[in-house]
């Protein structure tokens, strides 16, 4: 059977996600994986993770760009130590589409501008919009599966998915050493571990939802 599983915000937790689709068993010839960004963040240990999400497209994943994953722009010369990411790593992230519509689902990092058409979305509002779209109850006639926002910061337990009208926040906090998740939207499980450096990539669970 083919699945359609999400994972959003890893910041340099590819080895997290690895630990993840094994948990699920993962199956690139059947799955439908989508990725929703944030892939890097400023600490340059989290780069290498761009390598390992090119390689998980080459063989049939989906990749969206998130606003972390577009901080070289800010400086030509990199990041905060000035190391430039290599050529090919910004040409992949520069070809990343910043929304994906498949089957009833519409997968964004951040979200969208209610009441406004879906390709007059501005940058800014697909990578970074926060409480002005998920604040707002049914913002899209598709079902809206995004990240960005930690889910803690709209009302969910640390490390746990975030249900709204619409809309499901994946963000569980990997970056702020709580939780990475993906989630299999076929079957309503997810599938997390930790992210805290006492326990890394330990603590494995897999629940229902909805």
């Amino acid at each position: 059977m083919s699945r359609i599983l999400a994972i959003s915000d890893i910041h340099g937790h590819a080895e997290g996600v690895k630990v993840l689709l094994e948990m699920a068993r993962y199956d690139p010839q059947s799955d439908k994986l989508f990725l929703l960004g944030d892939f890097i963040d400023r600490r340059p240990f989290t780069w290498s993770s761009i390598e390992y999400i090119k390689e998980l497209t080459e063989k049939g994943a989906y990749a969206i760009r998130g606003n972390t994953d577009c901080f070289y722009k800010k400086n030509k010369n990199g990041y905060k130590n000035k190391k430039p990411l290599p050529g090919f790593t910004i040409k992949f992230i520069e070809s990343l589409p910043l929304y994906i519509e498949h089957e009833n689902y519409l997968f964004v990092h951040a979200g969208i501008r209610p009441g406004i058409p879906l390709h007059r979305q501005s940058f800014k509002d697909l990578t970074e919009i926060r409480e002005p779209f998920w604040k707002t109850p049914y913002p899209y006639a598709k079902f809206v599966v995004f990240g960005h926002t930690p889910t803690e910061k709209m009302g969910a337990n640390p490390g746990e998915i975030w249900f709204g009208p619409g809309m499901l926040g994946i963000d569980t906090g990997a970056k702020h050493d709580y939780r990475l998740t993906l989630v299999n939207l076929t079957e309503d499980i997810s599938y997390s571990i930790s992210t805290n450096p006492k326990h890394l990539y330990k603590d494995l669970r897999i629940s229902p939802f909805k």
